[in-house]
């Protein structure tokens, strides 16, 4: 093991002059340009780090070294399904696309290829039905279970009833922002809540109409499913019209940094969901500040490190080299294959144990992943922002969604996806 962490640290040293020679690949389908860069970026830069962090503190994920394979898609569906092609034959394990266009085209490819996607917190939610979606993981949350955690939010604050409350959906005018309205439809039919749906076409830089709209109908709450300038622009035209900011809550896309600065003083009480948690008071971080910031390794300025998205990054590699780790335990081999990181996704258990030997006690949830449910528990919390002290914090623990509505819609729309696909479940 010694000579052949030896080996690979002198190939490290020679990546000027040969290609980089890796057991473990990652690939990243990143957006470090295009309109949502700003939030690619971060995320990108988190998602980098934490395997340089591994790779320079710990000699890799069991004894073999790891590779972050960067492609950048731009957030564009056709150069991400381009980024797939030209990177699955580097022995890619895991694609994480980062963007729910991207993701819905590349689940019949990567499965036809035996690679596994993990869709953390987007893309297709049903994927969370690993009897038919063999292949795609969605855990530790979806888009449906957000929905149901913001409703659960304001039933917290309304005494349980909401019934006759008015709720508008402002959202990103995509496949993205329409997952939620099936869940949202269900959810007002139990609740009894009036709901409104408010499309904003990309990017989201006017939306004077939309907010001319919510000003004449007077919703008690808005959620929105929004991205990049979008989550920006509504904010402030939220701040325009003086909307209760403490009822204006967000998808977990919709509560970065990058979309409340710019209001200023006007965005404090905003709030947005969360799968992890904030800032970098986590001992992990202490690492990366020594292994790969100090060390001048780290993938972008080392400004974004603690940042919403930055975190969104790291806890997403961690959730990986955990998945690569465990696929190395079953199979017992540290050189996995792409169909052993799928095995090691399928039995994925994110014990609040373990998350606090990796450094990050109450990270996030606690999960296990098994081959009927590629989901997790589908847990989420309510964050807030503070503009004074410039900071999110986790007003609420990570929470349930309610699964008597979202259990029946991921079954029927996963089996109408087997249906018309042929496919067989699995898991008998």
């Amino acid at each position: 093991m010694k000579l052949k962490l030896a080996t690979m640290a002198l190939a490290g040293a020679m990546t000027a002059a040969v290609p980089a020679m890796a057991d473990l690949v990652f690939p990243s389908l990143s957006y470090r340009t295009g309109p949502y860069a700003a939030g690619g970026i971060p995320f990108a830069d988190g998602y980098q780090d934490y395997f340089t962090l591994l790779n320079e503190r710990d000699g890799g994920i069991g004894g073999e070294m790891a590779r972050v394979l960067e492609c950048e898609t731009g957030y564009n569906t056709e150069k991400g399904v381009e980024c797939y092609e030209s990177t699955k034959g580097e022995g890619s394990l895991v694609y994480q696309p980062l963007s729910t266009g991207i993701t819905y085209q590349l689940i019949p490819k990567a499965t036809a290829d035996g690679i596994p996607i993990h869709s953390m917190g987007y893309g297709r939610t049903s994927a969370a039905n690993g009897k038919v979606f063999s292949h795609v993981f969605n855990y530790p949350t979806n888009y449906w279970n957000g929905a149901s955690i913001a409703v659960n939010h304001t039933l917290e604050l309304n005494g349980g009833d909401i019934s006759g409350k008015k709720i508008a959906l402002v959202y990103h005018n995509s496949a993205y922002g329409k997952e939620p309205i099936r869940t949202l439809e269900d959810l007002s039919a139990k609740h009894g809540f009036d709901l409104t749906l408010i499309p904003v076409d990309h990017p989201g830089q006017e939306q004077k109409s939309q907010w001319l709209q919510i000003r004449r109908e007077r919703p008690d709450y808005v959620f929105m499913w929004g991205w990049g300038v979008m989550n920006q622009v509504a904010i402030q035209e939220a701040a325009n019209i003086r909307f209760n900011m403490e009822n204006f809550i967000g998808i977990w896309w919709s509560g970065s940094e990058n979309d409340v600065l710019p209001a200023g003083d006007a965005a404090t009480g905003y709030k947005a969901l969360a799968f992890h948690n904030v800032g970098s008071d986590f001992p992990l971080f202490g690492d990366i500040q020594q292994y790969v910031l100090d060390a001048g390794k780290a993938a972008g300025a080392g400004d974004q490190v603690g940042t919403v998205l930055y975190n969104r990054g790291v806890y997403a590699a961690m959730l990986a080299a955990e998945a690569a780790r465990t696929a190395q335990g079953i199979h017992g081999v540290s050189d996995i294959t792409p169909a052993m990181m799928r095995d090691g996704m399928e039995a994925l258990d994110m014990s609040a144990e373990k998350m606090a030997e990796l450094g990050l006690p109450n990270f996030g949830p606690t999960f296990k992943v098994s081959c009927e449910n590629h989901g997790g528990d589908g847990l989420g919390a309510v964050a807030q922002w503070d503009a004074g002290s410039g900071q999110w914090s986790l007003i609420s623990d990570f929470e349930a969604p309610d699964a008597d509505v979202i259990g029946p819609l991921v079954m029927a729309d996963s089996e109408a996806y087997a249906s018309e696909n042929n496919i067989e479940a699995r898991c008998n």
